[in-house]
């Protein structure tokens, strides 16, 4: 196993975590975090909440929780070779979408448009929301209790206004420095999955074809390459071959330009690593051009298309009807966050609870919410 470089987070040398406990014995902290992740309420609700199609689309779709999976996959390897903290490195990729809501973004940029008079919603927020203080499983404190570098890695970023709220975590922003390269590596793989991912579900969804592809440069190179060493390879096995060989493109850059990088800046240490004006892991000019230019066609053709952005509607409705029946009559809440609620608009008033009915939203799956929908409107089940 490679040593890891100076640079690299060390686990023994962690900030700590808001409340002190033992250290773990056979585990490193970042083990421990991982571990905690993993087994969390939210954690487990990524299953049915979805990346781009509503969950009842199709089994074959990537929900959060496969994406969330993927990226982990892709970010530890990386990790491995650039020889940073592994374990930092997937804990961060596990947790980074924990705080979405149902119907992916359609369900954020929805949630957000009713928190508008009460601190607006944002998903990066609400992760570290989660794993701060809505987790309620453990005895000595509320969220998970994760170490300083794990949060900081979840909140990818952050408006200088709600930096101030949060604490250590939010210095960074106020300082201006840059997270750790785990956590910056965990961005980008995360860019990587979503994007190169997104291109298998719309094509087993039929919304784009192989023939529309080839107009991005990425894509085409790579679908070059497969049909001149497979000609007859046709349906799921060439779009694989031609997606894995994708990443494996995107993957190489990123590896040898930051490689690069990092001999030219000669980081010792994190600190080197948080001081420096800009990040350290990043792609070539090269690839960042053919990333833009597919990002631009999935923007355009998939997320844009007709039949997704019906799908999208209707999920803007569904929240926002929910959050609002919510706020006119806190007696439909569940016993719990109804008790939340009341509690919250005693202490701080509307936005109180406001937030206490954003967080019950946010933490639906696309099923629950679907249903829920049902329930409260008189409609039949099938809201999609």
């Amino acid at each position: 196993m490679l040593m890891k470089a100076p640079y690299a987070a060390n686990p023994e040398q962690s900030k700590g975590r808001k409340f002190a406990e033992p250290s773990p014995t056979y585990r490193s902290e970042f083990q421990r975090d991982r571990d905690r992740i993993i087994h969390s309420t939210g954690f487990r609700r990524l299953e049915y909440k979805t990346q781009v199609f509503v969950n009842h689309e199709g089994d074959l779709y990537r929900t959060r929780l496969t994406h969330s999976l993927e990226v982990a996959q892709i970010a530890r390897s990386i990790a491995r070779t650039l020889r940073l903290d592994e374990d930092l490195t997937e804990a961060i990729s596990l947790a980074h979408d924990i705080g979405h809501t149902p119907f992916g973004h359609a369900g954020q940029d929805a949630l957000n448009a009713c928190m508008k008079d009460y601190g607006g919603f944002e998903h990066n927020l609400q992760s570290l929301r989660i794993i701060d203080v809505l987790e309620k499983n453990y005895a000595d404190f509320d969220g998970l209790n994760l170490c300083y570098e794990t949060r900081e890695g979840v909140l990818k970023h952050c408006s200088l206004k709600n930096a101030a709220k949060l604490g250590d975590v939010g210095e960074r922003f106020l300082k201006k420095e840059q997270p750790s390269l785990e956590a910056q590596l965990t961005n980008i793989a995360d860019q990587i999955a979503y994007n190169n991912h997104d291109i298998d579900d719309g094509i087993r969804s039929g919304l784009i074809n192989i023939e529309q592809m080839r107009q991005v440069q990425l894509f085409s190179t790579q679908y070059d390459k497969v049909m001149w060493k497979h000609p007859e390879l046709k349906g799921n096995r060439r779009v694989h071959e031609i997606i894995r060989r994708m990443i494996g493109e995107q993957v190489v850059d990123l590896v040898e330009t930051t490689s690069t990088r990092i001999a030219e800046v000669n980081p010792e240490s994190i600190d080197d690593v948080r001081k420096y004006s800009e990040q350290l892991i990043c792609f070539s000019d090269e690839m960042k051009q053919h990333n833009q230019e597919l990002k631009k066609y999935l923007r355009e053709n998939l997320y844009f298309h007709h039949k997704v952005y019906r799908m999208t509607r209707k999920a803007h409705q569904v929240i926002e009807a929910l959050f609002d029946i919510f706020m006119e009559d806190l007696r439909l809440l569940p016993p719990r966050h109804l008790m939340l609620a009341r509690n919250a608009l005693v202490d701080e008033g509307l936005a109180g609870q406001a937030r206490v009915i954003a967080d019950y939203v946010a933490g639906m799956t696309d099923r629950y919410a679907t249903k829920e929908y049902a329930r409260l409107f008189g409609v039949d089940g099938n809201v999609f």
